[in-house]
């Protein structure tokens, strides 16, 4: 699998792996990490291999993370990122990238969202203190102290989002909890959206490993919002 790296930007995390497809739809990824700067695109690079070898473009994302540049960087980055797409695609992101997919999706056209364990209501996990802080650390305070950042940062105050959204999620999880995807799915239904609850086995890693049992459901939904 050889891809293209296209720069995005001056610094070093302003980049993304581009892979051709073959006609299958056009797939973007969002890594995970708790949007610190420790964990890098290699983290879903299976998931890219996966979904590479049936056929669909693939760019996978980097981005600048915490401690890296300061708010609003990483929102800035992925926004910049989505914009060499040029067309509608897939966007999937686990976890933090999960939040960042959402997010984004409210800003770029996109064809749909899969959230994979994604910390889509942003001011709930600043309050139970997700990530060992990781959402505070991200914006800079929690909601009481910087609402204005959490009003624009936040997929659960920007509904509708307008486009499908499905997430998938582990209720073993034990990093992200189940119940973020549950209230945020309540409440983009109750706004109209889209959306819809995938429970599935396994944990908060399984849900990117394409060898796991769970990943026939991820895919699934994948190529569902591609149709």
């Amino acid at each position: 699998m050889c891809a293209e790296r296209v720069a995005y930007g001056d610094d070093p995390a302003q980049f993304v792996d581009r892979y051709p497809g073959s006609g299958a739809g056009t797939v973007v990824l969002l890594h995970g990490g708790f949007w610190r700067a420790r964990v890098g695109l290699d983290h879903i690079a299976p998931v890219a291999a996966d979904l590479h070898a049936r056929g669909h473009a693939i760019v996978n994302v980097e981005y600048r993370r915490v401690g890296q540049a300061p708010w609003p960087a990483t929102l800035d980055d992925v926004e910049a990122a989505l914009r060499l797409v040029g067309e509608p695609a897939v966007l999937v992101g686990h976890s933090a990238g999960g939040h960042l997919a959402a997010w984004v999706a409210s800003r770029v056209p996109a064809a749909g969202v899969v959230s994979l364990a994604g910390v889509l209501t942003l001011a709930d996990g600043a309050r139970e203190g997700i990530g060992n802080g990781a959402v505070r650390d991200l914006v800079g305070g929690l909601p009481d102290e910087v609402p204005e950042r959490y009003a624009a940062a936040d997929p659960a105050a920007l509904l509708p989002l307008g486009v499908p959204l499905r997430a998938v999620h582990a209720r073993d999880d034990d990093r992200v909890p189940f119940r973020v995807s549950e209230h945020y799915v309540a409440a983009a239904r109750a706004a109209g959206d889209d959306a819809a609850l995938v429970e599935v086995p396994g944990d908060h890693f399984t849900l990117v490993d394409p060898h796991h049992l769970t990943w026939p459901t991820v895919y699934g939904q994948i190529t569902d919002l591609l149709a």
